[in-house]
């Protein structure tokens, strides 16, 4: 028996609109289906910390809870990185910046509206 090819195969590439979603069938700049949801707010408390644990002793200050999408929130990373004169990442939602730098960080994002605990030692 010959097996019907439109379902056992999909569109995946097309000279007019470049990669096709296998989900949706739209190209993938216009799909809906595998955007990631906006962050959720959580309790709409910042929470700044700091840790050295799996670091090689090394401290870093972490920041998580920031109620800002992916872009914006890259953003924010790079202006706490400039204000603190050091380096620093954003991993899965969560902002670290090399070193100490609680007190200002906190003092920082308080100016910009947010409210802001000290959580861990």
């Amino acid at each position: 028996m010959k097996r019907d090819q439109s379902q056992n195969s999909r569109l995946v590439y097309s000279s007019e609109l470049g990669r096709i979603c296998p989900d949706c069938g739209k190209s993938t700049a216009g799909c809906i289906c595998r955007r990631k949801p906006a962050q959720t707010a959580g309790d709409g408390i910042v929470r700044v910390l700091r840790e050295s644990k799996g670091r090689g002793g090394k401290t870093v200050t972490v920041i998580t809870g920031v109620p800002l999408n992916d872009e914006a929130l890259k953003a924010l990373a790079g202006e706490l990185k400039r204000r603190c004169g050091t380096g620093g990442t954003l991993k899965e939602g969560s902002i670290e910046i090399q070193g100490d730098h609680r007190e200002l960080l906190v003092s920082e994002l308080e100016k910009r509206g947010y409210r802001v605990k000290k959580a861990g030692g």
